[in-house]
């Protein structure tokens, strides 16, 4: 069972059926899409989805669906997620979010990564979180930056994923540890 968490705006909530329609339509905006490896075709997204779901039974933390009660039931994703095995960051637990393009500049990606953050030190007991992004992702860099968290230059690292030139191939990474008891 996914648990639910609430932010003064937010509802951090496992996923719906009806959800995949709304996030599947926004993985299809190229804006939302442009650092994150381009626009998905639906079966991607629900695929993404399926993944998300699968982390959860796994692993006790994972990646909600993000609903603003009164305002839309879906404006994207936030959480955590283990570190795919090919980045040079792993092994580590990742705090990510995806967002719809009209839910941008209200702070809901902060908001809902700070909640997060606070589910994997406090409940989990994680002792640190990972970000990254392409360099020019200075929205999420600033988001990161918002949460605390550090830019560790030895990590960056140029994503296997993309090819050779693709100007999104070079990502930044950033860290952020569990204040240590007594702190």
């Amino acid at each position: 069972m996914v648990p639910e968490v609430r932010t003064e705006r937010l509802v951090l909530r496992g996923w719906r059926p009806e959800d995949r329609s709304p996030y599947a339509e926004l993985n299809a905006d190229p804006v939302v899409g442009e650092y994150l490896g381009g626009p998905l075709a639906r079966g991607a997204s629900d695929a993404m989805v399926e993944r998300y779901e699968e982390h959860w039974a796994q692993e006790g933390f994972g990646i909600w669906a993000v609903e603003v009660p009164g305002v839309a039931p879906l404006v994207g994703s936030v959480g955590l997620r283990r570190v795919p095995g090919a980045l040079p960051c792993a092994p580590a637990v990742e705090v990510a979010w995806r967002l719809a393009h009209d839910a941008w500049g209200q702070g809901y990606a902060t908001e809902g990564a700070r909640a997060a953050v606070v589910f994997a030190f406090d409940t989990v007991g994680l002792d640190e979180l990972v970000a990254f992004t392409t360099v020019g992702n200075t929205r999420s860099r600033r988001v990161m930056e918002r949460l605390g968290m550090t830019h560790d230059p030895r990590g960056d690292f140029a994503h296997p994923h993309l090819a050779a030139g693709d100007p999104n191939q070079p990502h930044v990474l950033y860290r952020l540890r569990a204040d240590p008891p007594g702190t």
